[in-house]
């Protein structure tokens, strides 16, 4: 997280950094949208082959501004540095800046202190400013909380996949598997028998089609994982599906609010789960 006592001069104002965000087709707030383009255009933003990097602050009079700047370099390494625990001072050059947007596309928790609350712009005089940005709306079950719930999965892999028992999987010609222990709340990793799951078949069959016929940028995305395995990010129309290359992977549908259905390994999944890993956008 930013100090708040860095500022970014956007015309006349500063804007008091709170946080920074990428968005390139390797890494984006997937609640924006299943692929790359998807989540540049919730912003308004052309999908640039190099990305973007976000800067989230409030001017002087506490209003919410995203700043767009094309030195994604600068937003990473800030980033980075940010997550170490050191200070940085993100201050992107003038000319780097693409758009200063109202309002922010994530919901945040802090504030600059010493000024107002955070709140939306007034709009201009002529009432012909962009609509503030605001975040995808997560209270109830949907694409976007469907997409944060993959996000979870990814970063908490151990932590899911413990909770299921090899044993469970009953292995189909498709790798589906079979019902895993749950409580039916959500919270832990589930099935609906699986093995014959419409849903998790369709996910299947959509996901091959990417590896013949490759989808919007980001759709499909590989990150580091332990050892030489990667973690793979799937998503579609309403579908995500998080799989480890070594391992199984698991599938959120819309149709299903809060499932979390495994997909055990088979004989097909290894050989898929590969074939997504060379296609996919990795980070820089």
């Amino acid at each position: 997280m930013a100090g708040t006592d860095d500022a970014v001069v956007t015309g006349d104002d500063a804007l008091y950094v709170l946080t920074a965000i990428l968005l390139t087709p390797a890494k984006f707030p997937s609640v924006l949208g299943d692929d790359y383009p998807e989540a540049c255009a919730a912003l308004g933003l052309a999908p640039l082959a190099d990305g973007y990097g976000l800067v989230l602050g409030q001017d002087a009079e506490g209003a919410r501004w995203t700043v767009v700047v094309d030195d994604v370099s600068l937003v990473a390494v800030a980033i980075a540095s940010w997550d170490c625990g050191m200070e940085y001072e993100l201050s992107p050059d003038e000319d780097s800046m693409v758009a200063a947007l109202p309002g922010w596309p994530l919901a945040l928790a802090v504030a600059a202190p010493g000024i107002p609350e955070p709140h939306d712009p007034e709009p201009g005089p002529d009432g012909a400013d962009t609509a503030p940005l605001t975040p995808p709306d997560t209270a109830t079950w949907g694409p976007a909380q469907r997409r944060l719930g993959a996000d979870e999965i990814a970063l908490q892999w151990a932590a899911w996949r413990e909770q299921i028992d090899d044993e469970q999987f009953a292995a189909t010609t498709d790798g589906a598997t079979a019902e895993a222990d749950g409580d039916g709340d959500g919270d832990t990793a589930e099935s609906a028998g699986t093995g014959g799951h419409k849903g998790v078949q369709r996910v299947l069959a959509e996901v091959r089609g990417y590896v013949d016929t490759p989808p919007p940028l980001g759709r499909v995305r590989s990150a580091f994982a332990s050892g030489d395995a990667r973690t793979l990010r799937a998503d579609g129309p309403g579908w995500s599906m998080v799989a480890r290359t070594d391992d199984i992977a698991f599938v959120l549908l819309d149709d299903e609010p809060g499932e979390v259905l495994p997909v055990g390994r088979g004989p097909e999944l290894p050989g898929l789960l590969e074939a997504l890993d060379k296609m996919a956008v990795r980070p820089v």
